[in-house]
């Protein structure tokens, strides 16, 4: 198993021992420091960032951005083999997710995040960088991969998740919770209702363990903190935050804390902000405003940058939904999957399984498009196409399907708000469905003995070829 991290600082380092990481310096935080993000996500080697010497800021504060993106950092960051291949990542991490053990965070008396603190009238956000990450966005945004703390008024559950988190002003920023339904904001009606300022803390540079945890849409009353200390094998450190009081990761890079105002007596304008889609789902509208009381930092704080961008760059490797649904056709009894995997930042799910009986990959695909999650297609493949790779996937699709007996439509299906393709009186209304696509791009079950045999390797001959050659066919060194 890989060397464990402690912090964001540490998973840097690993990330630099795997030769995946780069140094940018004098980067400009408007537009410059998320083109170069975007670009470098795009790239074949997909490397991670670390900004320094950001231009209107002091040497050493620094933004860290592509963190997770590709699948072998994904594994890093799980506590996985880095150097496992995509579809072996996703299996693995299968089997750990059902075997985790979660672990309650531990209080400490020190803690790192209080190395540098300002209150009160000297509180000034201008004091760390906060990128302009779209060219269309409605400000600088703090929070694209920040963790928002926040309590439960009655019974003390801390929920911690990732809600993105714009910059106002000198003390203020805006934090948007996208529907109501998320946790926060049902915590902070609680506090609203009895008339009182919900209290609030906003991570900006947790480790990437805490990132994970607090994208997974864990039950109310369950912790993000138990969660992430269950991927790292020990426990989280917190240490109570001087305002708030609220559990504070021991090791967080910056950290603002504050009450978060009434709605909707108190709100400002937020956005747009560029989707996961690559559009902009939405214009301005009002979003709690949170006055923030105190800024601590580490010495040189890295602040972690996951901002939303254009397919297939997303903010994490691996497709969580896609491992969902895997459990999903196990659980339903479909037998002889060999791999799911999703595409274009998981808008589009591959199934790979080995035919047994007619129909079987109808079945897969009807379960598959059922979970798909705004997501429009989904196909099916035999077991000698990788799910990962998008091109062995359409070379099935070319090769395999017939488009007037292969395809079939299924209509009023899951879809969200985020969706570019609902027309405006739907979004209007919040009819938030869309239809999906389910290709099968196997071989006729009727009659693939007979198929015409592929004079391709086969997904384990090519392993055997990777496992021995691969060294001497990739670079020896990076430009």
């Amino acid at each position: 198993m890989p060397e464990m991290y402690r912090d964001l600082r540490e998973f840097i380092d690993l990330v630099d021992g795997l030769g995946a990481l780069r140094r940018i310096d004098n980067a400009d935080p408007m537009l410059e420091i998320g083109g170069i993000t975007e670009v470098a996500a795009g790239m074949p080697e997909c490397p991670a960032i670390l900004f320094d010497n950001i231009k209107g800021y002091p040497k050493g504060f620094r933004i860290f951005t592509n963190a997770t993106v590709s699948a072998q950092r994904a594994a890093l960051a799980l506590g996985l083999d880095p150097h496992l291949r995509p579809l072996e990542a996703l299996k693995a991490w299968m089997a750990k997710r059902q075997t985790l053990k979660t672990l309650d965070p531990v209080v400490v008396k020190d803690a790192p995040y209080l190395e540098n603190s300002v209150t009160g009238d000297d509180v000034d956000l201008a004091r760390l960088p906060a990128p302009h990450w779209h060219p269309d966005d409605g400000g600088p945004y703090i929070g694209s991969g920040s963790l928002v703390i926040m309590g439960d008024a009655d019974d003390g559950w801390v929920n911690a998740s990732i809600y993105r988190v714009q910059v106002h002003g000198r003390n203020q920023v805006t934090i948007q919770f996208d529907h109501q339904g998320r946790h926060g904001a049902m915590l902070s009606k609680k506090y609203w209702e009895r008339g009182k300022p919900c209290p609030v803390v906003v991570v900006n540079g947790e480790d990437p363990a805490l990132f994970i945890a607090g994208f997974e849409y864990l039950p109310a009353g369950q912790s993000e903190y138990a969660f992430a200390g269950a991927i790292k094998g020990s426990p989280i450190e917190v240490h109570p935050g001087p305002f708030t009081g609220l559990p504070i990761p021991a090791y967080a890079e910056s950290v603002l804390e504050g009450e978060l105002l009434p709605m909707p007596e108190f709100s400002l304008l937020e956005g747009p902000f560029g989707e996961f889609t690559g559009y902009y789902a939405a214009d301005k509208r009002p979003a709690p405003v949170m006055n923030v009381k105190a800024i601590h930092h580490r010495t040189n704080p890295i602040l972690l940058g996951s901002p939303p961008m254009k397919p297939p760059r997303f903010h994490f490797g691996l497709p969580f939904r896609g491992a969902g649904i895997w459990q999903n056709l196990i659980a339903c009894g479909v037998t002889d999957v060999v791999g799911v995997w999703q595409h274009v930042s998981q808008l589009m799910t591959v199934i790979a399984l080995e035919q047994r009986y007619p129909g079987h990959a109808k079945r897969a695909g009807l379960i598959a498009a059922a979970n798909s999650y705004m997501g429009r297609l989904v196909v099916v493949v035999d077991e000698d196409v990788d799910p990962s790779n998008l091109a062995d996937v359409m070379w099935a699709v070319t090769t395999r399907s017939e488009p007037s007996e292969s395809v079939d439509i299924v209509r009023g299906g899951w879809s969200s708000g985020l969706d570019p393709r609902l027309t405006p009186e739907a979004r209007d209304q919040g009819l938030t469905q869309n239809s999906k696509m389910i290709i099968d791009a196997c071989r006729p079950i009727g009659w693939r003995h007979k198929y015409s045999k592929t004079s391709a390797l086969s997904i384990a001959e090519t392993r055997v070829i990777e496992d021995k050659w691969m060294a001497s066919l990739r670079p020896t060194a990076n430009p």
